[in-house]
Order: C-alpha cells, then structure tokens, then sequence
C-alpha cells in the first residue's frame, strides 16, 4: 500500500502567526503518526515562516515512523540541517529564496551534475533520496542518470486537469513518467495538491506508486472533519 507522509508546515504557520505554541507541532507530529500516518514531512525555508530548524531538531528526537525533510540543497543550511538530522528521506527542490510554494520540478539533465554531487552527498550519510520532477519522461530519464532512489512527481497540473473532469488527460502524463521510472528501477513518491477527491483516483493508477507527501489539504480538511478522522480517511484513499 502507499505510504502517507503529513507534511505539517501548515500547522507550524497557524502557530507562528500568534507567536507562543499553540498549535504544539510536536504534540500534533506524534498524534498524526499515532492515528495512522507512515510519515512526517517538513519543508523548512531560509525565512522559516513557518517549520523552523529548531523544530527538526526536536521533531527528530520523537518520529518513530519516516521522517522527509524538503528543501532547497543550493542553501548550505538545508544541508547543514539535514545531514546533522539525518532523516529518513531529504527530498531536493528546486524553490527559490522567497517562493510561496513549491511550483516546479527540477531540470535533471541541465542540472545533473550538480544534483548527482548533492545526492551522493546525502546518500553516504545513510539518507535517502528523492527529487522533485515533473511529469516529464526526460526528466525522468535525467534523475536515473542522478544517482538518485526516488523521484517525486509534482502534482499540480494533475489536480487542475482533475478539477476540471478531465481524469484522463490529467493522469496520462503520470502513468507515463511512473511507467518510465518502474523501468529504469527509480522509486516513485508524489505530491502537491493531491486531496480527498482526486488521491484514490491517481494512485489507483500510478504503478508503483510508494508514497504521497500530503500537507495543505489534508490540514485544510482536518478544520472540518477532525484530524483523526481525516489523516483515516486520506489512508483509505490508498489501499
């Protein structure tokens, strides 16, 4: 079955917005896990606007199932941070200083190099990795030639397509890039805008499929259905 990881950066915004702790993040990471999840993820930026690098630390010390950090490699703290923590899983984005969310994949072949060099580093501390790719075969083919365990593949345009009732159009160029990773013997992870309404959907047909990275919906949903309740209901959407 695939894995769910609970991205909880949201819960850390919702905290940071009034200062103190309130929501405890760490209190929520053992609940999350406690009511289902195979994982916590956390994708801390340079502002910190929401998980701060002091949150890993202590997130570290208490996860029992995965731990994924998410961030940027090109900033020398991400990679402080993450081969001191060393987590589970790093996976490398591609995000710019500023930038609100994640809104791209990386080019792998432009980029090759430098994330094989990345990768390799992460990899000799016992961490695995994943990059974030679009639903492109090439770049596919380009994050084999990285050295990397794992991609993940970006979700947006999926949801979009999805949202529209265009099912088929949104889902082929993913089956087609999973299909392509299963060949060249590559995990596949997924993420970003994936919900209640259209998860079943594309993990019913993504082959191979591993594990999805899940944030800003599923906390969105918790307002209204109880996190409990929702984290449940997310899991049922993969079996």
């Amino acid at each position: 079955m695939t894995k769910l990881s609970v991205n909880i950066n949201k819960l850390a915004t919702l905290r940071n917005s009034r200062g103190g702790n309130n929501p405890d993040i760490i209190k929520a990471a053992k609940d999350i896990e406690r009511f289902g999840a195979d994982g916590i993820t956390v994708h801390p930026r340079p502002d910190e606007r929401h998980i701060r690098y002091t949150d890993v630390y202590e997130l570290k010390k208490i996860v029992t199932t995965e731990f994924n950090i998410e961030g940027n490699c090109t900033e020398q703290s991400f990679v402080d941070l993450v081969l001191a923590n060393r987590p589970t899983q790093v996976t490398l984005v591609p995000d710019s200083k500023n930038q609100l969310t994640s809104n791209h994949g990386w080019n792998t072949i432009e980029h090759k190099d430098y994330l094989a060099d990345m990768i390799q580093t992460f990899q000799l501390a016992g961490i695995r990795v994943s990059i974030f790719v679009d639903p492109d075969v090439e770049m596919v083919e380009g994050a084999k030639a990285t050295g990397t365990n794992r991609i993940e593949l970006y979700t947006e345009g999926f949801a979009s397509e999805y949202a529209k009732g265009n099912k088929e159009k949104a889902i082929a160029p993913y089956i087609a890039a999973a299909k392509k990773a299963n060949e060249l013997g590559l995990g596949i992870n997924a993420g970003h805008d994936l919900d209640l309404d259209n998860l079943k959907y594309f993990s019913d047909n993504i082959p191979g499929l591993l594990e999805v990275s899940i944030g800003h919906a599923l906390i969105c949903d918790a307002v209204y259905l109880g996190l409990e309740n929702t984290v449940q209901l997310y899991k049922r959407c993969l079996k």
